[in-house]
């Protein structure tokens, strides 16, 4: 009798993980629920143990093995320092995306491995589909998709001895093009996805929610967590407050006249539309929003699409500190691409370069709204090819 794969599902206590775990456990998996113990701070309300204890019901309706893994220290060190740094020198990190390099598929996937796990899974609305590799004439690794697609099928050819010499891994959007979180997982590599589940990737939000209420799972009505990986609702304000010593500064319009106030510069990202107070309006001024900060002067510069559009959709270029491709070819970007600069935009064709600099993107048409530090993620189709931090907006 063939050993049935061991999985080591992240249960987060919300309905997206419980409803994975479900799903696996259905499938016929040998599957273990693993709740991640994060760093909290001290002066913020912490429900951890209302989620950690929603998480152990869910276990115990499907009758599966249940586990606490402490990730505190890696939470803290690669998630929060990282977000706190950035902040503090006028960049716009995004803390998800590196709770899910470094904790999701970083230490979790490290100790499940060596507890004895073959995957490990999450609720992440994303596919990892399985391509066999061929070689073109030049020797050059190409794949094309093969008849096993593990997002489309849980069944697909789950063993423990996964052929990656014979196989790479893509990752695919959600079919939920409102869910989907290919954004988040871009940094994900060969061996991180040749150990990856996503068992609600192929799925809609209401269809994991009437899969909820089929099993029987406690969380099936229970609401969408929002706000910062594993901690939750939190004003991004107030705890930056804890950590940067901030004050009030100015607010100019594009012809750089004094207009209003904010409480720090760092507090506001490009694009933003609140945390800042216009004092010289009428009733017909148009609605503002941040495009651009000066921390040495502590300014903040506002513009409205009515009376600023010149201004503002003028970004032709950005510089990449680096890039992390998933396959590893940068025969990947050779040709135009499509990138998203943030979260849920539409993607936006642009061509990618190598310089002396870094990599540069050049977009067809000009852009608005880019931060520093956030993350460009780049696409062929429905295939997240991989992405970059934003070190230079030109």
């Amino acid at each position: 009798m063939d050993k049935k794969p061991k999985v080591f599902v992240g249960v987060s206590g919300g309905v997206d993980s419980s409803v994975a775990l479900a799903l696996l456990k259905n499938e016929g998996y040998d599957v273990t629920g693993v709740f991640l113990k994060v760093w909290a701070p001290d002066f913020l309300p912490c429900d951890w143990r209302e989620e950690r204890r929603s998480a152990m019901r869910v276990c115990a309706t499907l009758d599966v093995p249940f586990i606490t893994l402490d990730c505190e220290a890696e939470y803290k060190k690669e998630v929060v320092d990282y977000m706190i740094r950035e902040y503090s020198e006028g960049r716009v990190p995004n803390p998800d995306v590196f709770c899910n390099k470094y904790v999701k598929f970083g230490v979790f996937l490290k100790k499940a491995l060596e507890m004895g796990a073959d995957y490990v899974a999450t609720g992440h609305y994303a596919q990892v589909k399985e391509n066999l590799l061929n070689r073109d004439s030049s020797g050059d690794s190409r794949s094309r998709v093969g008849e096993s697609e593990r997002a489309e099928s849980l069944r697909g050819d789950a063993c423990s001895a996964r052929d990656t010499v014979n196989k790479n891994f893509q990752l695919y959007e959600s079919v939920d093009n409102e869910k989907d979180q290919s954004y988040f997982v871009y940094t994900l590599g060969q061996h991180e996805l040749s150990h990856a589940l996503f068992p609600i990737g192929h799925m809609t939000k209401p269809e994991v929610r009437k899969l909820a209420h089929k099993f029987g799972l406690p969380t099936a009505t229970k609401k969408d967590s929002q706000g910062l990986c594993f901690i939750g609702k939190i004003d991004m304000k107030e705890f930056l407050t804890h950590y940067i010593e901030t004050k009030e500064g100015e607010v100019l319009n594009t012809k750089g006249e004094v207009i209003g106030f904010h409480d720090g510069a760092i507090f506001l990202t490009i694009g933003q539309r609140h945390g800042f107070t216009v004092t010289k309006k009428s009733g017909d001024d148009p609605r503002y929003f941040v495009v651009s900060k000066d921390l040495e002067k502590n300014t903040v510069t506002v513009g409205s699409k009515e009376s600023d559009g010149d201004k503002i959709n003028s970004i032709k270029e950005i510089v990449l500190k680096d890039l992390h491709l998933i396959s590893g070819n940068e025969k990947d970007i050779e040709n135009k691409i499509s990138v998203r600069i943030r979260y849920r935009q539409q993607k936006q064709t642009c061509k990618v370069k190598k310089e002396t600099d870094g990599y540069h993107v050049v977009f067809d048409e000009p852009q608005s709204g880019i931060a520093v530090g956030q993350s460009a993620v780049f696409y062929d189709g429905e295939v997240c090819v991989g992405g970059s931090i934003i070190e230079k907006v030109l």
